[in-house]
Formats: C-alpha cells, sequence, structure tokens
C-alpha cells in the first residue's frame, strides 16, 4: 500500500527558469549568453547542489577563471530567490488534499543552501512532512545514498513510497533503491498517473 508521495522541488512543487532570470537582470543579450554558458552548466549546479565547500568559495573558485563577469555574479548572488517564479499551477491545492486523504508528503531535492529562501517564500512548503536537500547531505540525485538518506531518517519503506521528479534519470535513481516513480509534466498528469499506480497497490 502507498503511505508516502516524494516530491523534487523544482519544477514540481515550483516552477523556476535560469535562462529567465539571466535574460531579465542582464538585458546586453551576447553578455546574458556568455554569462550562462560559464555559470548555468550542468557541472556548476552539481558542484552548487553538492555544495562540498561554501557557495561564496565555489562561486569564487569559477570567478576566477571569468574575472569578467563580476558583476553579473553579484547579480546572480543578491537577486538569487528571483530564480523560482511561482508556485507550480495546481500542486498546493493538490498536496492539500492528499495530506487530508492521510499520505504523508517528503521533499527530496537537488539544491544549494539558499533553497531555504525559497522555502521561506511559498507556503507550498509547510506542507512536507519531512525532506532531504542535497547540500546538507553532499550527495545528489541520482546517486542511491541520497534516496536511503530519505528512507532513513523517516523511518519509510521504498516500496510504499512513490517519488515525482521532472528528470527521468532521477525516477531511474528511485527505482533502483525500490522506488516506484512518476516523471511530472503537471498536476493533472500527476495526480492521473499517482492516482493509477495507488489503485494497483490497494491490496499490497
Amino acid at each position: 500500500m502507498i503511505k508516502n508521495l516524494i516530491f523534487d522541488f523544482g519544477m514540481v512543487l515550483v516552477d523556476y527558469s535560469f535562462e529567465e532570470f539571466f535574460k531579465r537582470h542582464i538585458p546586453d543579450m551576447e553578455r546574458c549568453m556568455a554569462f550562462a554558458k560559464v555559470f548555468n552548466t550542468p557541472e556548476f549546479q552539481e558542484r552548487m547542489d553538492r555544495e562540498e565547500q561554501p557557495i561564496d568559495d565555489i562561486m569564487g573558485e569559477v570567478l576566477k577563471e571569468n574575472p569578467e563577469f563580476l558583476p553579473e555574479m553579484m547579480m546572480f548572488k543578491e537577486n538569487y530567490p528571483d530564480i523560482v517564479k511561482h508556485e507550480t499551477e495546481g500542486m498546493r491545492e493538490l498536496l492539500t488534499r492528499l495530506k487530508a486523504e492521510g499520505y504523508k508528503l517528503y521533499g527530496l531535492t537537488n539544491w544549494c543552501s539558499k533553497v531555504h529562501l525559497t522555502m521561506a517564500q511559498y507556503d507550498i512548503f509547510k506542507l512536507l512532512d519531512g525532506r532531504v536537500i542535497s547540500s546538507e547531505e553532499k550527495v545528489v540525485k541520482p546517486e542511491p545514498e541520497i534516496y536511503r538518506i530519505l528512507f532513513d531518517r523517516y523511518g519509510l519503506k521504498p516500496e510504499e513510497c512513490i517519488f515525482t521528479d521532472d528528470r527521468l534519470v532521477n525516477i531511474e535513481g528511485g527505482r533502483r533503491v525500490g522506488m516506484e516513480g512518476i516523471v511530472f509534466q503537471n498536476a493533472k498528469q500527476y495526480e492521473t498517473e499517482l492516482r493509477k499506480i495507488i489503485a494497483s497497490r490497494m491490496d499490497d
């Protein structure tokens, strides 16, 4: 039986866009694109999400190799919460209903420690019964350890959980440790797939 619902944060609970953020704060498009190529890469984002060093040190190391982007980096640090645009449409209402139905709700996200600025802004995070954040654990999805941290911390059985994330690779990481998953597109699609899985597990 399904008892626990696990949610990624970005593009599941809240909507964000680095591309829109950069365009909004760096009006010179050529400079904007050049900055994004340096600071919006998978490598940089993983370093931020894992946060084995303080954020300022990570940014400083990259800036040392690209000193011409000092003004943009200061803008990035000062306006970081603007990356998130709003809660994902329909998700707060859905989580409220699911919680009322008796499901426990948990967060599992790859995000730097600045995530707490975002969490303070949006009420949807108050619905969660617990959370695991990559920067606090120094491991990232889809590494198996981050899923196990979630299970161990809250006493969860993987087979009683459903995880949703906007990236298939992270869903597959959850499946490798025994947790079913749904690749998130929107609230309606998520609920439809969720109800099907729950119905199929009613006799478990």
